[in-house]
């Protein structure tokens, strides 16, 4: 594969600086991985808004649920901590001429907790010029 994408640059040249590319993927553990993940990030870890009744109709992308997730011990750093991850990895991919990664978020449901933090890990990788798209593939399956 590395000689072949060699050889297809010597014969074309080499284009301009490619952006990386991130799919970041929201999930329910209890639908199954995504199968493309190339890396999987739990928050279980986090209390669970489904058990907040006001909270319970709601998906991450909602104002109220967002809060709550982030406001949680430990959001925040994993945020921090994992974004640093993140840096190092695309880096490499980079490196080793891989522009393109997925990013899978998960939590029980794939409702509250995975929505929130893929949206803000979504955020965080656009700041560090990398071309994101965010998807929420158990929102409704409830």
């Amino acid at each position: 594969m590395h000689q072949l994408k060699a050889r297809v640059i010597g014969f074309f040249g080499e284009s301009d600086e490619v952006r990386p590319r991130a799919n970041v993927v929201s999930f329910g553990f209890k639908h199954g991985l995504p199968v493309d993940a190339d890396l999987v990030l739990d928050c279980r870890f986090l209390p669970n808004p489904h058990w907040v009744p006001d909270l319970r109709p709601m998906n991450g992308r909602d104002e109220p649920v967002r809060d709550y997730v982030l406001s949680q011990d430990g959001a925040k750093e994993m945020l921090e901590a994992y974004s640093e991850v993140l840096k190092l990895t695309i880096a490499g991919y980079q490196r080793e001429g891989k522009h393109y990664m997925t990013l899978a978020v998960g939590c029980t449901g794939g409702k509250h907790r995975s929505v929130a933090m893929a949206e803000q890990f979504g955020e965080r990788l656009r700041a560090q010029g990398v071309d994101v798209h965010v998807v929420h593939r158990d929102v409704g399956r409830e």
